[in-house]
């Protein structure tokens, strides 16, 4: 009987999530993709709660700034948080389709798909126009020779 027991202990486990591949106990009784996944959500989990302790610190110095301040701080915070995850959302601005891999970035920021890629599709606040002159000034320096005195 002791025998058996310690054969039952060499053979393998199957995964603690039941997903039909064997784990160990390195590995929390998980199989490596499944103790991979609770490693990442692990972290995430303490991603949040950092940035959590991290907003509860900046809205207590923020309450201690004026409210003039206060009032600016969040919107300015929400527009760079809704231009950062435009773009990893993986989402068409306009629409909302994803686009996966193949997104067009326009000069405006924003990630499009195929049927409002261009410019006209969608509201582009980037000025081609002034765009081209500047890179045609650029290119074209004004070339002006010296002036020179006749003598009479």
């Amino acid at each position: 009987m002791e025998q058996q027991g310690s054969e039952n202990t060499q053979e393998p486990l199957p995964c603690a999530n039941n997903c039909g591949f064997f784990g160990s106990p390195a590995t929390r009784n998980l199989c490596s993709k499944c103790f991979r996944d609770s490693l990442r959500r692990e972290e995430a989990v303490a991603a949040v709660a950092a940035t959590a302790t991290a907003a509860v610190a900046v809205s207590s110095s923020l309450s201690s700034s004026s409210a003039e301040a206060t009032a600016a701080a969040p919107e300015e915070a929400g527009k760079e948080a809704r231009a950062k995850g435009n773009k990893k959302s993986g989402r068409c601005a306009a629409c909302g389709r994803k686009v996966g891999l193949m997104g067009f970035e326009c000069r405006c920021g924003g990630v499009f798909c195929g049927a409002h890629r261009y410019s006209d599709r969608h509201d582009c606040g980037y000025d081609y126009r002034a765009a081209g002159r500047d890179a045609i000034a650029r290119a074209n320096p004004v070339v002006r020779g010296d002036k020179q005195v006749d003598k009479l």
